[in-house]
This record gives C-alpha cells, sequence and structure tokens, in this order.
C-alpha cells in the first residue's frame, strides 16, 4: 500500500489539509496510522473516502447525512433500497428549498416594483414591509411574501 502525506491525500482528493484534519476530528475518515515521527499515513481508500464526501457535498449532503451514506456503503447487508432512501430524502429537501426560494423571489420582486427608486429611504415600501410586526398568532406564515403599503410619489 502507498502511503500518502496530509497534504498529497488532499491534492488527490481535491480538497484542504485543514478539511481533512476536519473530517478526521468529525469522524468521516478514520484516524491513519503515524510513522515514528509522527507524521499521518494515508492510503488510497482515504483518497476514495474523501472524494466520496466532495462528491456528496457537491450534491447538498450534509456531514451527519454524508456519515450514513459511508456506513451504508461499508455495511455488507446494506440495500440499495437504503441508499435510494438517503437519496429520495435530500431530493425532498432541496426541492423545498427551491420552494422557499421561488417564494423569496416573488415576494422581492413584488417589493422591488413597489420601489421607485427616487427619494429618500424614508417612506421606501420596501423597508416599510421589512418593518410590519410579524402574525405571532395560529396560522403564521414566516415566508408569506410582504405586502408593501402604496406610496404617493
Amino acid at each position: 500500500m502507498k502511503a500518502f502525506t496530509v497534504g498529497q491525500v488532499a491534492r488527490r482528493a481535491g480538497v484542504g489539509v485543514e478539511t481533512v484534519r476536519f473530517y478526521e476530528r468529525q469522524g468521516l475518515l478514520d484516524e491513519p496510522e503515524r510513522k515514528a515521527s509522527g507524521y499521518r499515513q494515508y492510503g488510497g481508500g482515504d483518497v476514495a473516502v474523501l472524494r466520496f464526501i466532495r462528491r456528496a457535498k457537491q450534491l447538498g449532503f450534509t456531514l451527519r447525512e454524508i456519515k450514513a451514506l459511508l456506513a451504508l456503503r461499508l455495511d455488507g447487508s446494506a440495500t440499495r433500497s437504503d441508499v435510494r432512501a438517503q437519496a429520495a430524502a435530500k431530493l425532498a429537501d432541496i426541492g423545498a428549498k427551491i420552494r422557499d426560494l421561488q417564494r423569496m423571489r416573488d415576494a422581492l420582486s413584488v417589493l422591488t416594483a413597489a420601489c421607485h427608486g427616487d427619494g429618500p429611504a424614508t417612506g421606501c415600501p420596501i423597508l416599510e414591509a421589512l418593518d410590519i410586526p410579524e402574525d405571532d398568532g395560529p396560522g403564521g406564515d414566516d415566508h408569506a411574501p410582504a405586502r408593501p403599503r402604496r406610496t404617493e410619489r
């Protein structure tokens, strides 16, 4: 087995040295053996795990979710259905985030259209809409678009 230093394994995996150490502390990457000099010695399997983590992060998985995926990867009794369930849950999370972003975009579009952009900030419909107290009662929706008050030009 070829041994790599932390810098070499980081370069091969496309991550930073501190990222490698962070993943070790988080339990995503096993603590490597050390030379007599104290230097960490990583193997090719560590590069593969780091690449796996990097790719999973690019797909939006959290470190907790990645840890679960890594466990499934090593679990001889895990099934594709188990892995698919994890991916489907992430897909649902992403869909919810997209819907939230679309609502925010729509609300900001309404506010931006209500502000003509001339004059002092006092009385700006965007600032006024942001100042409206939140509805703390039942059915209050934090994601509902703010309705700007009509102001005269």
